[in-house]
C-alpha cells in the first residue's frame, strides 16, 4: 500500500503540467506525502512487533510518544488537504467569478503550511501526556483525556472533516452539472469534471471509512466499557480491530481512487 500512495505521488507530478492551473493537485501531492510518513510509521511498528514478539510502543517511552505524535500530525495534515481539496473544487467550479478566482496556488500554499503548522503544535501535548504504565501507553491526564474524548476524536478527526469535505464536494458538484451553461473551453470544462470527480469519489470513500472510527471511538471513551467482563471487552476490542483496519485505509486509497474516477489520470 506504501508503493501504491508512491506512485500517486509520481503520477500526479507527471501529470502536474495537465493540471498546473489546478490546486487540487498540490493538494493532492501533500495528502499522499502525509499518507506515506503514517504508512511508514505502522510498517515500523509491525516489524519491530513481528521480531521482538513485543509492541515497542507499549514498552519503549519514545515509541510511545513518537507513534502517537506522528499519528495526530499526519492524520490532521491528511484530513484537512482533504477538506481543502473539496472547498477548492467549490472555488473553482463556482459560476461566480469573485469566488473562482479565491482558488488560486498561493491560497493553496497558505493553507497547506498553516495546516502543518497547526499539527505540529496539536502533536506536541501527544508527547507531554502519554505514559506508559502496567505496559499500556495512553494518556493519564484526566485533561487531555477529555481533550480526546469530546473534541480529537468525535470532531477533529471525525466528524468536523466529514462535515465540510461532504458539505464543499456536494456543492461542487452541483457547479460541476451546471458548468455547460458557462462560456469556457471544453478542455477546461472536462479537467473541472475530472478533478470534481475524483474529490468526490474521495470524500465519499473517506466518509465511509472514518465514519465508523469517530462512533467507535467515541464510544470507548464515553461508554466506559467494564475491564470486568471479558466478553464484552472482547466483542469491543474485535469490533474495534476491524473499524481501525478499514479507518487506516484512508492513508492507502487515494491511488485506486484517482485511478478508478479519472480517464486521464489512468492515461498518464
Amino acid at each position: 500500500m506504501a508503493s501504491s500512495t508512491t506512485i500517486d505521488i509520481l503520477r500526479i507530478s507527471q501529470t502536474y503540467k495537465a493540471f498546473r492551473n489546478n490546486q487540487c493537485v498540490l493538494y493532492f501531492v501533500t495528502e499522499s506525502i502525509s499518507n506515506i510518513c503514517q504508512l511508514i510509521i505502522y510498517f515500523v511498528i509491525y516489524v519491530l512487533i513481528t521480531l521482538n514478539d513485543i509492541d515497542p510502543g507499549n514498552s519503549t517511552l519514545f515509541w510511545c510518544k513518537f507513534r502517537a505524535m506522528m499519528i495526530a500530525l499526519c492524520t490532521v495534515i491528511s484530513f484537512s488537504t482533504i477538506c481543502f481539496s473539496a472547498c477548492d473544487q467549490y472555488l473553482s467550479t463556482n459560476l461566480q467569478f469573485n469566488i473562482r478566482k479565491l482558488s488560486t496556488t498561493k491560497l493553496a500554499q497558505i493553507l497547506i503550511f498553516t495546516a502543518i503548522v497547526i499539527s505540529i503544535l496539536h502533536a506536541i501535548p501527544f508527547a507531554i501526556f502519554l505514559e506508559i504504565r502496567a505496559s499500556l501507553c495512553r494518556v493519564f491526564n484526566p485533561i487531555m483525556s477529555q481533550y480526546l474524548s469530546f473534541f480529537y476524536y468525535p470532531i477533529l478527526s471525525g466528524l468536523l472533516p466529514i462535515f465540510i469535505a461532504s458539505l464543499f464536494s456536494i456543492l461542487a458538484y452541483h457547479n460541476v452539472r451546471r458548468i455547460v451553461r458557462r462560456q469556457i473551453p471544453i478542455v477546461r470544462r472536462r479537467l473541472d469534471r475530472q478533478l470534481t470527480a475524483m474529490v468526490l469519489v474521495r470524500v465519499i470513500t473517506f466518509v465511509i471509512l472514518t465514519l465508523p472510527y469517530a462512533i467507535q471511538r467515541m464510544y470507548t471513551y464515553l461508554a466506559k466499557v467494564d475491564q470486568s467482563n471479558l466478553f464484552l471487552l472482547a466483542i469491543n476490542t474485535l469490533v474495534a480491530g476491524i473499524i481501525s483496519s478499514f479507518f487506516n485505509l484512508n492513508y492507502a486509497v487515494s491511488f485506486y481512487i484517482f485511478i478508478a474516477s479519472s480517464s486521464r489520470f489512468r492515461r498518464q
